[in-house]
Order: structure tokens, then C-alpha cells, then sequence
């Protein structure tokens, strides 16, 4: 009776090229979560996962199988608070001393407009963002939250009216406590022209057009604003806002960015 030949691992081969890789995994693979949710507990969810580890230079390759087999233990108990073990899994099984993972998923806030009163649900783009390096772990939030934004100038020049248009505001937060996930969003859209709602009816568009036309602020306006309260909330240690207005005159966008390393020493 013969032997079947083992075989061959070609991934945990020798290679002589003498070129570390700084991440290699894979990338866009969905599986199901659950979010904390501040009105309702839980929220269900479906994320998009990039999940990457340093190479050392004398490994021809890495094994992509086990990327996947480590979102499958979990089923469905995959969560933000156990995100620091998936890490700590991933290096472990293998066999590395740096890791990345990237959690993006829609999370859905209900929201009532402003005068009606009527409730819809708003979907906020979110990303879990964990490193890990020698077993020390770092984790940030990021939330992009989309609001109106109405021109100064165009108020200032116009007659009648002014231009307005949505713009996406980004927050990259590290933070050294607990923060809801409406947390950010909320800060956000109480320093836009306006916030967005889902359904909106007549009284409600008259409220929200109104709104956005007494509060007009350009680009640098909208992360300065957000930059004082970011600075204000003791729970985080550096952050990244920014701001994109997509511009309803131009065929272009308007950008702005503050980053903050609030442990840093002060350099001012």
C-alpha cells in the first residue's frame, strides 16, 4: 500500500530576496456583525473587511486561508468589542509580529424631522480601524457624516438665494474611553448649515432650507467648528477631521483638514 506525499506548504517557503512586506492579507471580504446601538442595544449589520499582517523578509508568503478561517470562528459574535482578540488571533495564527484590520459597515441612525415629526432612518458609513505591533494595540473610529453646507459668500453677493450643497464631514478619532457612535454623528451635525434627514415633508423642507441659509459656512469653517468641539471632549486623544463640499456651482470639490495629537506635547 502506498504513501501519499505530504503536501508541500509553498507559503512558509525560504525566500532570498531579502524584502520584508509591510502588509499582505486580503482585502473586501463581507461578513456579518453586531454594533452597539445607544436607542435600540444591538444592531445588525454586514461589514467589509481588509485584513492585513507584516511579512518578515525570509517568507515567501503568507496563508490567506486562515485570514478567512478567523472571521468564520466567530459567526455572527463578530463585534467591536471583541475586535482586539481578532487581532491579537491574526498575528498569532499567523505567525506575525504586525497586524491591520479594517471594520467598514453602514450603521443606520433613526431620525424624526425637524417639524413633522415623521421618522426615517439615516445610514452613516463607519470604520473600525485596528494595528497591532508586538502585542501593543491601537484602535480608532472613523464616521463620515453627510450635511449641507451653505456658501457665506454666495449669501453675501446673492440677491436672492444662496448655493448650497451636501458635504461629507470625516472624523478619524482615537479615544481613550467609550464613545457612541451617535456621539460623532451628532457633534457633526450640530456645526453644519444643516443636518440631513431621510424623509423630510413640505413644513420640514421649508425648516431645513431655512435653517441652512440663517447658519452659512465655508469648508474651513465646518472643521474648525468641529475641531473646537473635538479639542473640548476629553474621551479623545488625537483626531483627523475633514471636510468635502461637493459643490453644486463647480465641477470640483472644496477640501479642508485639521489633525490633532491631543498627548502630543503642545508645540504652539
Amino acid at each position: 500500500m502506498s504513501t501519499a506525499s505530504p503536501i508541500p506548504d509553498v507559503q512558509n517557503s525560504a525566500d532570498t530576496r531579502q524584502l520584508a512586506i509591510n502588509k499582505v492579507g486580503i482585502k473586501a471580504i463581507r461578513h456579518p456583525i453586531k454594533v452597539s446601538d445607544k436607542s435600540s442595544g444591538i444592531q445588525h449589520t454586514i461589514a467589509t473587511f481588509n485584513m492585513y499582517v507584516g511579512l518578515p523578509h525570509n517568507f515567501k508568503g503568507t496563508h490567506m486561508s486562515r485570514f478567512v478561517e478567523i472571521l468564520n470562528s466567530h459567526e455572527k459574535e463578530i463585534s467591536v468589542e471583541n475586535f482586539p482578540t481578532m487581532l491579537r488571533e491574526m498575528v498569532e495564527r499567523l505567525e506575525a509580529q504586525t497586524g491591520h484590520i479594517e471594520m467598514n459597515f453602514p450603521y443606520f441612525i433613526n431620525k424624526a424631522a425637524p417639524v413633522s415629526g415623521v421618522q426615517s432612518l439615516m445610514d452613516y458609513d463607519v470604520t473600525f480601524i485596528g494595528d497591532i505591533c508586538h502585542g501593543e494595540i491601537a484602535t480608532s473610529l472613523k464616521v463620515v457624516v453627510p450635511v449641507t453646507s451653505l456658501c457665506p459668500c454666495s449669501k453675501k453677493i446673492s440677491e436672492r438665494g444662496a448655493h448650497n450643497q451636501r458635504s461629507h464631514v470625516t472624523i478619524t478619532a482615537r479615544t481613550n474611553d467609550f464613545m457612541w457612535i451617535e456621539e460623532i454623528v451628532q457633534l457633526v451635525e450640530s456645526e453644519a448649515s444643516c443636518e440631513l434627514y431621510g424623509l423630510l415633508k413640505r413644513p420640514d423642507e421649508k425648516h431645513v432650507t431655512e435653517r441652512a441659509y440663517d447658519n452659512p459656512k465655508f469648508v474651513e469653517d465646518m472643521v474648525r467648528d468641529v475641531a473646537a468641539r473635538l479639542n473640548a471632549e476629553a474621551r479623545i486623544d488625537y483626531y483627523v477631521v475633514e471636510s468635502e463640499n461637493f459643490e453644486s456651482i463647480h465641477n470640483h470639490s472644496a477640501y479642508a483638514l485639521i489633525e490633532r495629537d491631543k498627548t502630543a506635547p503642545d508645540q504652539s
